[in-house]
């Protein structure tokens, strides 16, 4: 069934089971391009919403991922009531911004929220988790311009310095000046941070800085350190900054022969339990993905067979039932060879936990890993915390990047 409106009212359109395009894009408002004030929100969408911390803003408790690259389904989950998108200047080298650029062109600049940020992670030491001592400016400050250029505003609502992941890292004062004229500029309403590693450090150093609006975290059931995560979130939210979860399904899949699939609602419900998190950006790649996020909102509770589901997976062996990287970091000193293990491992969750291996090619390439040499160690050294068989899953993120084993070109 082809969707003809892209002002099919939700109810509808989840029970609809419609795929396909979202509908013509609506014509350009004059209002389109205005700067929402300070303190502006968006209209209820009618979802159950919650304050993103100090910013003021409310926002439904589940906004929209970026994992597509159709701008027609983003126009149709904007229509169907979600409001804030999620976004990146390192998405396929800015060009996920220009999608949503293309999704949000002619809407009034109220009815929506758009995130971006800046990849860091290339410029750190990945051992030490601390910037490199040259680290340049530049790039941050054209990177963000580009980012404004391509999502066709002039202004963006949250702009994130991406990859944090020490207390280090998080005060970086260069660029906390950078972002700072962001804000005072008018460029930028929002400043925050993102980070998928060393999350509570980098959560309670963001309280205390009392400079950042945002934090963006991962945070799902099957972290092994979620119950430090939460606290960090409940002190971080207590100080009035806006929390929004992502990695909130952990994976998708228990392993990669998908012997067992996450309950990607009952994981996303699992998080949405705790009034801390404001909002998340779970991916949406396909109108049924959107569908069921669209159910989640109309009613987030847990079933009991939901908890039931999670608790037996929570039960397993953690290498026995789950393709998520902890990204703590502890086998970054381990490979003789320095490899960046985290990025190796969440590729390999990309492509056979969310079945993208686009998106773990795309990992890789912006690790900027020249070689990857496993196939020459006759054993690995490195001890993952939680089992994984590092070299073996090495290899096979690889081969399906379409690379020889032992080299893997650079971009």
């Amino acid at each position: 069934m082809i969707i003809r409106s892209s002002r099919m009212p939700r109810r509808e359109f989840i029970r609809s089971g419609a795929v396909g395009l979202a509908g013509a894009a609506l014509a350009p408002i004059a209002a389109g391009r205005k700067r929402p004030a300070p303190g502006a929100s968006c209209p209820s969408s009618g979802f159950p919403e919650r304050v993103l911390g100090k910013t003021g803003l409310s926002l439904p408790i589940v906004s929209i991922g970026a994992n597509s690259y159709d701008p027609d389904l983003y126009r149709q989950a904007l229509d169907s009531g979600l409001r804030h998108i999620d976004t990146s200047s390192d998405y396929q080298n800015g060009n996920h911004e220009r999608v949503v650029g293309r999704a949000i062109k002619g809407r009034p600049r109220d009815s929506f929220v758009i995130a971006t940020s800046f990849a860091t992670h290339r410029f750190q030491d990945r051992r030490k988790r601390v910037f490199n001592a040259d680290t340049p400016t530049a790039p941050l400050i054209q990177s963000f311009e580009g980012s404004l250029r391509r999502l066709g505003l002039d202004c963006v609502d949250i702009f994130y310095l991406a990859w944090m992941c020490s207390r280090e890292t998080t005060l970086y004062e260069p660029y906390l000046r950078v972002l700072e004229k962001f804000k005072q500029e008018g460029k930028a309403r929002f400043i925050g941070i993102t980070t998928h590693e060393n999350e509570p450090e980098v959560l309670r150093t963001a309280a205390a800085a009392k400079v950042y609006d945002v934090v963006l975290t991962v945070f799902n059931f099957r972290q092994v350190h979620r119950e430090d995560v939460q606290k960090a979130i409940a002190e971080a939210a207590g100080a009035g900054v806006g929390i929004v979860a992502m990695k909130t399904q952990a994976g998708a899949s228990w392993d990669r022969r998908a012997a067992g699939e996450v309950n990607m609602s009952a994981a996303l419900k699992w998080v949405l339990r705790d009034k801390n998190v404001h909002t998340t950006v779970p991916g949406i790649t396909t109108y049924g993905q959107l569908r069921a996020d669209l159910a989640i909102l109309e009613n987030p509770a847990l079933t009991e067979d939901e908890k039931a589901g999670l608790e037996k997976m929570s039960r397993l062996p953690y290498i026995f039932s789950s393709l998520f990287c902890q990204q703590c970091g502890q086998c970054l000193p381990q490979c003789p060879r320095g490899l960046d293990v985290p990025t190796l491992m969440r590729s390999y969750m990309y492509a056979y936990g969310y079945k993208d291996p686009a998106k773990a090619k795309e990992a890789l390439a912006r690790a900027d890993l020249a070689s990857v040499p496993c196939g020459e160690c006759a054993s690995c050294r490195v001890r993952c915390s939680v089992g994984f068989n590092v070299r073996a899953k090495a290899l096979n993120v690889i081969r399906l990047a379409g690379v020889p084993d032992g080299f893997l070109f650079r971009g």
